[in-house]
């Protein structure tokens, strides 16, 4: 177990690899530890990081920092504390909320951002999310197969004030602000059977910027990296090996991550 303290509050994570940083972002419910197979992959060629989050994981239970601002204030200070330049952002739910929203304001350390699961809007999110318990929602997205056990296993350590308390903060105006960063490399990943995040609307995707593109995972729910993972993170290594400031539309020239048509 690796941590570091920012003011005076532990924050964990884990890192594999060696190379240029990829930081992987938890979701909504769970921890660091669904990434695994994902930092391995990434691994071959990059130095992988996973965090927890404030009151999620192994973090400190910290409520005076549940906000967007707290939640991404932590992920700047594992930058500064790593002491990291640019970075690649792989963030799962509402860690692609954090991750654009630290594209925004810290724009010189972020190279790409890939989501999974980003909310386009407010109604895209399952009502449940604002009254259900960890527990409940984990049953709701994740199958009790053995496969899933790293997305289950640290979902009751979660503080439901963290997740609340960032819901409570999302509106349209804030969220379209995040997709619509039009000289970031984005690329946006939904699995069109996800019953906690709703994919986009046509209409959305249309207006997405020219460095942004969006894939759809036909077979997947809300965790496209664990029910799809040799699909999955062939596409994650596509992504990163793109030339910097190359366009993820050119991903597009294979067959393979052509977005689909409805």
């Amino acid at each position: 177990m690796s941590a570091f303290l920012l003011n005076g509050k532990i924050v964990h994570y884990e890192n594999l690899g060696r190379g240029r940083p990829v930081i992987f972002l938890h979701g909504w419910v769970g921890s660091w530890r669904y990434w695994i197979a994902s930092m391995q992959a990434a691994s071959i060629g990059y130095r992988a990081y996973a965090l927890d989050f404030w009151g999620y994981g192994e973090s400190t239970r910290a409520d005076d920092q549940y906000s967007l601002t707290g939640q991404t204030d932590l992920l700047n200070g594992f930058l500064g504390q790593m002491g990291m330049g640019r970075v690649a952002l792989i963030g799962h739910g509402f860690g692609g909320v954090v991750a654009l929203n630290f594209a925004a304001r810290f724009p010189d350390f972020v190279d790409r951002v890939m989501t999974i699961g980003f909310p386009f809007s407010v109604s895209a999110l399952n009502p449940k999310m604002k009254w259900a318990v960890s527990t409940e929602l984990i049953d709701l997205v994740v199958p009790k197969e053995p496969l899933y056990e790293s997305a289950r296993s640290d979902a009751a350590k979660a503080d439901m004030s963290a997740l609340k308390t960032c819901l409570n903060e999302l509106d349209n105006e804030l969220l379209s602000g995040l997709y619509n960063q039009g000289d970031r490399v984005s690329l946006y990943v939904h699995g069109l059977q996800d019953t906690l995040v709703a994919p986009p609307q046509e209409d959305q995707l249309d207006r997405l910027p020219a460095q942004s593109h969006m894939i759809h995972f036909d077979g997947s729910g809300h965790f496209p990296m664990l029910d799809q993972p040799n699909r999955f993170h062939r596409l994650l290594i596509d992504f990163l090996t793109l030339e910097s400031g190359e366009s993820p539309r050119d991903l597009q020239l294979k067959d393979e991550w052509k977005r689909r048509v409805r």
